[in-house]
C-alpha cells in the first residue's frame, strides 16, 4: 500500500481544511516546495497535491507553486483541483506531474473522463458527504451516490479512485474504511482512502485489504499524530 503525503494549496501556501470549508484553512507552510522535500527525505515515493483555489474556481490557480514542487523533488506527483479539460491535463503532464485527478468533471461528464483515461494517466476523485457526491470544491452536494459514480469507471483504464469522506476530512476522527471498501467493490479499481486518518493504526487497518491501494495523509502529519518516516518503513 502506498502512502501519499498531502499538500493542499491556498494562495500558494500549504494549508489544511476541516470538512472542506475554506474559512477553516490553517496555514502549515509558506514554502510548499520545502515541505515536499521533507516528504521525500522521509521516504515518500508519491505526493498528493490539491489546488484548493482551483477546485472552487474551476481553473489552475496555483500552477506556479505546483511547478516549483515538481522541480524541487523526484517524487511522483498527483495533482487535482480545477482540472476540467484536456488542455489542463496536458499542461500538468508536460510540467512533469505523474498523474492528474479529475473530480467535479467526473460527475458532470463521465464520458470525458473515460476518454481521457485512454490517453493519459487519470485518477478519479470521488468526494462524498453522507454517501452522495460533492463537487466544486465540495460546495455542492449532488443526488448521485458515490458508489454509483464509482461503477461508471469500471474497466475504463482509470489508474485509481481517490475517495474522500468529507465529514471525516481534517477531523482526525479515523478513516472511513467501510466507505472506501464500498467504492473499491463498486469500481474494481485500486482505491485510495482519504479523510480522517488520525494514527498509524488507521493506516495499518487499511493495509489489511488488497482492495485499498493507498492512503492520503494530511492533517495527521501536520498535527504530529503520525511519524511519516516510521510509517513508510512499516508500510512500503
Amino acid at each position: 500500500m502506498q502512502i501519499f503525503p498531502a499538500i493542499d494549496l491556498k494562495e500558494g501556501k500549504a494549508v489544511r481544511l476541516s470538512k472542506g470549508l475554506m474559512q477553516s484553512a490553517k496555514i502549515y507552510s509558506d514554502n510548499p516546495q520545502d515541505l515536499a522535500k521533507q516528504f521525500q527525505d522521509m521516504g515518500a515515493k508519491w505526493l498528493h497535491v490539491v489546488d484548493l483555489d482551483g477546485a472552487f474556481a474551476g481553473e489552475t490557480i496555483n500552477f506556479k507553486t505546483i511547478e516549483s514542487i515538481v522541480q524541487a523533488t523526484n517524487l511522483n506527483v498527483q495533482v487535482g483541483g480545477g482540472i476540467r479539460d484536456e488542455e489542463r491535463i496536458k499542461k500538468y503532464l508536460d510540467l512533469g506531474v505523474s498523474r492528474v485527478i479529475l473530480g467535479s468533471i467526473a460527475l458532470k461528464d463521465p464520458d470525458f473522463v473515460r476518454k481521457m483515461a485512454k490517453f493519459y494517466p487519470v485518477v478519479v476523485g470521488i468526494d462524498a458527504k453522507d454517501g452522495y457526491v460533492a463537487i466544486e470544491g465540495w460546495a455542492d452536494v449532488s443526488s448521485v451516490k458515490a458508489t454509483d459514480l464509482a461503477k461508471e469507471f469500471a474497466n475504463a483504464g482509470v489508474k485509481a479512485i481517490i475517495c474522500t469522506d468529507i465529514n471525516k476530512d481534517g477531523m482526525l476522527s479515523g478513516v472511513n474504511v467501510d466507505f472506501t471498501l464500498k467504492i473499491a467493490h463498486a469500481s474494481g479499481i485500486e482505491t485510495i482512502a482519504s479523510g480522517g486518518v488520525s494514527s498509524m493504526d488507521d493506516i495499518l487497518e487499511l493495509k489489511k485489504t488488497s482492495l485499498i491501494g493507498g492512503v492520503i495523509v494530511g492533517k495527521a502529519f501536520y498535527e504530529g499524530k503520525i511519524d511519516l518516516k516510521e510509517a513508510f518503513l512499516k508500510v512500503l
